[in-house]
């Protein structure tokens, strides 16, 4: 079979679906590879790289996709590449499926095998397939570093002859990988951290990494969802963590926010009047632009001015860091594919949990129930 890895075609879109190591793994399952010219290029993996660990480079695209049995990406695919695509070959990619539905009907249109890696379930055995987990680690240290470099103050406590300068006070909402990647660094650049989560079973973890973890008294299970996920909270509950982070958020000179709930736009937890009461030259990195974000004056991939108060929505800081964005990213892609990889023959057991929670569109059907859901509204 033939698996291909076409360059991304989005716009600021560094990241590659495959490195020169992950092709070796590839070729060692008993498939072929067929890498476009110059896809890893702005990741900084060259074409002469790609042939020496096995890979046939295509200039064409067509002819690339013509190829496929098997198309490994990092974003969905556009329309115009579905086009190519042979009916019953496999797309595999990230994939927003209750949000991107022209990509899934399109898919399904074709009767391409389409398969998330945003579906990929949270599972023990499923955990080295977690791209979802490795690119929000890149993001949540990122935006610590983006963030250090927009405010005007030092991040840590520093002891002069000229007098002592306090630590940074950071705060972190949300504690998911991301988050907690956020504290880490935060805490190793010298800052003072405080973190809100509405799960309080983080709250050791946000401990552990030396931060101060503030909370809403709630039952325990209120805000936890499906896979450890946060969920939609009540209305009293979220009344009361506006008044708790509005208290909070005014002392602080960087706000990281993470929130997400899967499949539904991201909350929002920071309101202009939140803005308001922040101290100029402060900033806000609201990595959850991509799905509307957690800061109501946040617009994605632009940076904004509130009255001194910066809003960062940049979408896609992994792919800031592309070489190692796109290594652990391949690493993933490529634990899952090979997962389903027998004799060099893709075999698709629906009964396998990580199968068929994966898989959105095959043989063309929808088989992603809230997908379904979605396309039906």
């Amino acid at each position: 079979m033939n698996v291909v890895i076409p360059k991304e075609n989005l716009e600021n879109e560094t990241r590659v679906a495959a490195t020169p190591g992950t092709v070796k793994e590839l070729i060692k399952s008993g498939l072929k590879v067929f890498v476009e010219s110059d896809a890893g290029s702005a990741a900084h993996f060259s074409n002469d790289a790609f042939e020496n660990a096995g890979a046939t480079i295509l200039e064409s695209k067509r002819e690339l996709m013509s190829k496929a049995d098997i198309v490994l990406k990092v974003m969905p695919p556009t329309l115009d590449q579905i086009v190519l695509l042979q009916p019953k070959s496999t797309m595999v990619s990230f994939c927003q499926t209750t949000r991107d539905l022209d990509t899934v009907k399109a898919l399904k249109e074709q009767s391409v095998t389409g398969f998330s890696m945003h579906l990929i379930p949270r599972t023990t055995l499923a955990q080295k397939m977690d791209a979802l987990s490795s690119q929000a680690n890149i993001a949540g240290y990122k935006a610590v570093l983006m963030a250090a470099s927009r405010i005007g103050i030092y991040m840590p406590l520093l002891m002069t002859a000229a007098g002592t300068i306090r630590p940074a006070k950071v705060l972190v909402i949300g504690a998911g990988v991301a988050g907690l990647q956020a504290i880490a660094t935060a805490k190793r650049l010298g800052s003072q951290v405080e973190a809100f989560d509405v799960r309080p079973v983080v709250k050791e973890q946000v401990e552990s990494l030396g931060a101060k973890f503030i909370e809403v008294e709630s039952s325990d299970d209120e805000g936890v969802g499906e896979g450890g996920y946060a969920k939609e909270t009540s209305d009293d509950y979220k009344k009361r963590q506006q008044e708790l982070i509005h208290d909070h958020i005014s002392k602080s000179d960087v706000v990281i926010t993470t929130a997400l709930i899967p499949g539904r736009p991201a909350p929002i937890l920071i309101t202009t009047s939140m803005v308001d009461a922040m101290k100029p030259g402060s900033v806000i990195m609201d990595l959850a632009s991509e799905n509307g974000g957690n800061c109501e004056l946040t617009e994605k991939d632009e940076v904004v001015d509130h009255n001194g108060v910066t809003i960062d929505g940049t979408s896609n800081i992994p792919g800031s860091m592309p070489v190692h964005a796109s290594e652990l990213y391949a690493k993933n892609i490529t634990a899952f594919i090979t997962y389903m990889i027998n004799d060099g023959q893709l075999e698709l057991d629906l009964d396998d949990e990580i199968v068929s929670g994966a898989m959105y569109t095959h043989l063309g059907e929808i088989t992603n129930e809230a997908t379904a859901e979605s396309i039906k509204r």
